[in-house]
């Protein structure tokens, strides 16, 4: 377990256990357990940026840009919104088994809800249904929201309850039925793939973080309970750099004014590079410079330090 001579980890624990903390997953979760040797292998191993961009780029024959956002948007005008949906659809419409850190995650949900009268809001860019399929595999029940990029509901969000019924959120500050004292939610604020009911929704292209632009934040747009949660937690950024324009945008209209202010957030990234820190040291972030894994190891160490019975014995 890695050493915590400032008590960070500790901190992060308690308030985890306490449900005070919101897990904002970026895609570099996806890489959790993942060989350094291995690449994208479809129902096992989900694609990086990289991957996902350059998979694309070879069926429209793009040599010159390896940059995600590029190619989407390359395809999209050249054959428009479903022949890129449908790829990325394709992509990701299998059963890839979830990480370490979904499971725990998870667990954690769960493990909260149990201690708490408030159930944990978790916040993802991601494009899989991997914390879904973890929740399914712990049986911790959720609801789902996910972010609509097209269309005439284009800016607003789309609420899957556990009924199996879909709502349209035309009115989040008045929308009641996502309540934090009932159930978790995973929020998709990047839409996601919907293997079930084919509502697939993907902000992926240059258009598209350009829009979020136009917009009001993006927490502004949740439901009322969830843009509470949103202001009064603290934030982990987990599988994040902040090199690229499109996660600095969302992550700007994602967390409104709040700016670390009032509850510190934290960023773990290993081998942060200078551009990564001045961006996160702007909006008043820690970074702890440690891999999933071994961040994992003193997370749950620690909650298996403070609960009253064993946590880790899943894992």
């Amino acid at each position: 377990m890695p050493d915590d001579p400032a008590g960070v980890y500790r901190l992060i624990a308690k308030r985890l256990l306490k449900g005070k903390v919101v897990p904002v997953l970026g895609a570099g979760v996806n890489l959790c357990e993942r060989p350094p040797e291995a690449t994208f292998q479809k129902g096992r191993f989900l694609p990086n940026g990289q991957e996902l961009a350059m998979r694309l780029a070879a069926d429209y024959s793009v040599t010159e840009t390896r940059d995600l956002a590029q190619v989407a948007q390359y395809i999209a005008a050249v054959a428009g919104q479903g022949p890129l949906y449908d790829e990325l659809h394709d992509v990701f419409d299998a059963d890839y088994p979830p990480t370490r850190l979904h499971r725990f995650l998870a667990r954690l949900s769960r493990l909260t809800r149990e201690l708490n009268s408030q159930c944990m809001l978790f916040v993802t860019t991601n494009y899989d249904d991997l914390l879904e399929r973890a929740f399914a595999e712990e049986g911790e029940p959720y609801e789902l929201v996910t972010y609509i990029a097209e269309g005439r509901d284009r800016g607003r969000f789309r609420h899957f309850r556990s009924d199996g019924k879909v709502v349209v959120i035309d009115r989040p500050n008045k929308y009641i039925d996502l309540r934090l004292d009932r159930s978790p939610v995973i929020a998709k604020i990047h839409g996601a793939v919907d293997r079930e009911n084919h509502l697939d929704s993907f902000v992926i292209t240059e258009d598209h973080y350009i829009d979020y632009l136009t917009r009001a934040d993006v927490g502004g747009l949740f439901p009322v309970d969830l843009g509470k949660k949103m202001m009064t937690s603290h934030l982990l950024f987990l599988g994040y750099s902040l090199r690229d324009w499109n996660l600095r945008v969302m992550l700007y209209r994602l967390w409104g004014e709040q700016q670390g202010k009032e509850f510190k957030s934290w960023a773990i990234q290993p081998d942060p590079n200078p551009i990564d820190e001045c961006a996160w040291d702007e909006r008043g972030v820690d970074i702890l410079s440690i891999g999933c894994e071994r961040f994992l190891d003193a997370i749950e160490a620690e909650i298996e330090g403070l609960r009253p019975s064993g946590f880790a014995e899943a894992s």
